[in-house]
């Protein structure tokens, strides 16, 4: 942080009645928010820099996942004001990998429900608006969302031809030719692997992009650039896998898939061709 600490952050933190001692640290995978390591005369914690309406976006969201009773590790928001959020700071312990109690605290988390798919409020998911206005109906959401709005924003940047986005527009159309509808879940929103931490009280969740949706919506992320493992999903599950999981897994790394396209560009545009693809012949 350049020219010294910003005085908004320091009267951010004299809120929470922390005293700063030293100079903010960055820490990696920053490219969506700033964020920093901060050392205070109560310990360390960790401080974020966006816009005020991502940022109370977050907060909310870390409030939720914490009230859920999952079991999982949230960090507390100790204070937010203006641009800046600080939050505890999660020891974290690589070698205490736990992925049964990961998949256990996310099937409990996602055992909150609520009547319908959304959030009250917009937020973000990365740089991207994520328009959570609810609705009744799982698909309905899926569709007018998450699908319809980010195949026209990638069109609209040339990142989408409109032939593949016809094709996807055709897939969202179907969804309630095989989809049931099912209860509106408590997620996350952003599970990729980043946002999971293994700290020594447990799994942890950071960065969320929290609304109700169907479950799959987390695990599909998890899996996007890797897997979780057997035993999380064995925990997870607790018994067999719905009989439609792929084509789960597919649909759902879609709307990940076309935010990585608006946000970092073409270079995704492959893989989510790839998943409509996979789709149509499901279809079939």
């Amino acid at each position: 942080m350049r020219g010294g600490m910003d005085e908004r952050l320091r009267a951010c933190l004299a809120t929470a009645g922390l005293t700063p001692e030293g100079e903010p640290v960055p820490l990696s995978g920053g490219d969506i928010a700033a964020v920093y390591r901060l050392a205070t005369d109560r310990g360390e914690v960790v401080v974020k820099q966006d816009t005020a309406e991502r940022l109370a976006g977050e907060a909310e969201g870390l409030a939720a996942l914490a009230a859920a009773g999952s079991g999982l590790v949230v960090p507390d928001v100790l204070a937010r004001r203006e641009e800046w959020l600080v939050m505890e700071a999660l020891e974290v312990a690589p070698r205490r990998r736990d992925p049964v109690a990961l998949g256990e605290g996310l099937r409990r988390l996602h055992g909150v429900v609520g009547e319908a798919h959304g959030w009250h409020r917009d937020n973000a998911c990365g740089r991207t608006p994520q328009p959570n206005a609810p609705l009744a109906d799982g698909r309905a959401f899926q569709r007018e969302r998450r699908l319809l709005p980010l195949a026209e924003a990638c069109q609209a940047r040339g990142l989408l031809d409109a032939r593949l986005r016809g094709r996807l527009e055709a897939l969202a159309h179907g969804l309630e030719s095989w989809l049931p509808d099912a209860p509106a879940s408590l997620i996350h929103g952003d599970l990729w692997s980043g946002n999971v931490l293994f700290t020594p009280r447990g799994p942890a969740l950071i960065d969320p992009a929290v609304y109700r949706h169907y479950p799959e919506v987390d695990l599909a992320m998890l899996t996007l650039f890797g897997s979780p493992g057997e035993a999380f999903f064995e925990a997870y599950w607790d018994g067999a896998s719905p009989a439609d999981w792929p084509r789960r897994e597919t649909l759902f790394q879609l709307y990940p898939l076309l935010n990585h396209l608006l946000l970092f560009g073409g270079g995704y545009r492959d893989a989510v061709e790839r998943a409509v693809s996979r789709l149509e012949v499901d279809t079939v």
